[in-house]
């Protein structure tokens, strides 16, 4: 398994297969991150701009097709949430990332903010899955869903080409200043990797105290 996470977080090795396979993989890619395959689209998102910004990819196609796959991730989650409801926690894989009390306190932030709790959420990595399982599993108006879904999509996965183009288009330039420096690329790659294993792990006892702080608050609840 760490393995397979290594292989899937090398942004090199994703940028390979975008080039090998095309609009195509990018699709597959982006539609894989939706369903909670353990590689953030950001990676994918920045390799396409880069294939823009040189030239091997159409910017508007690359845009549609990355668009569609996201968006057609989040509507299979979606709908997933909505057919187990609560008991999408006994589902396997899905079950150890989003709890019972993660899905009610979703509720609840749905009832408070409404349609924002979507675009923000669309747009924060390590909570969008969750999101979108727990907008499904409350019900939540469907498309509504998917305007406030799409929007968020628009503009984080725009970010993301954004960055990647202007990589793409200033590659020979960039190439050109990273030669001696090697050391210090690799050495900086690995602290980033240690960041953010360390958020990752701050991330999940963070939520695993605020599930207990709510089953806590549900049980001194009156029973009606």
């Amino acid at each position: 398994m760490l393995t397979l996470l290594a292989v899937m977080f090398d942004p090199q090795k994703v940028q390979g297969w975008v080039e090998r396979g095309g609009y195509a993989v990018l699709f597959l890619l982006l539609f894989s991150c939706g369903l909670g395959v353990p590689l953030p689209e950001d990676i994918p998102l920045v390799a396409a701009g880069i294939m823009v910004g040189s030239g091997k990819m159409h910017l508007v196609i690359a845009a549609v097709v990355a668009w569609c796959g996201i968006i057609g991730g989040d509507c299979v989650l979606y709908h997933i949430g909505k057919a187990y409801g609560l008991e999408i926690t006994r589902v396997p894989f899905i079950g150890k990332h989003v709890t019972a009390a993660r899905i009610q306190r979703a509720q609840r932030m749905f009832e408070k903010y409404g349609v924002l709790v979507i675009g923000i959420g669309r747009m924060l990595a390590g909570i969008r899955g969750a999101m979108v399982i727990a907008a499904g599993a409350i019900r939540f108006n469907f498309a509504t869903f998917v305007i406030a879904d799409g929007l968020g999509a628009v503009v984080s996965g725009g970010l993301f080409l954004t960055l990647g183009y202007f990589l793409g288009n200033h590659m020979d330039l960039i190439e050109a200043n990273v030669k001696g420096i090697e050391g210090w690329v690799a050495a900086g790659v690995a602290l980033a990797g240690i960041v953010i294993g360390l958020f990752i792990w701050w991330r999940k006892q963070r939520n695993r105290a605020a599930d207990l702080a709510e089953l806590e608050r549900q049980a001194r609840e009156p029973i009606p």
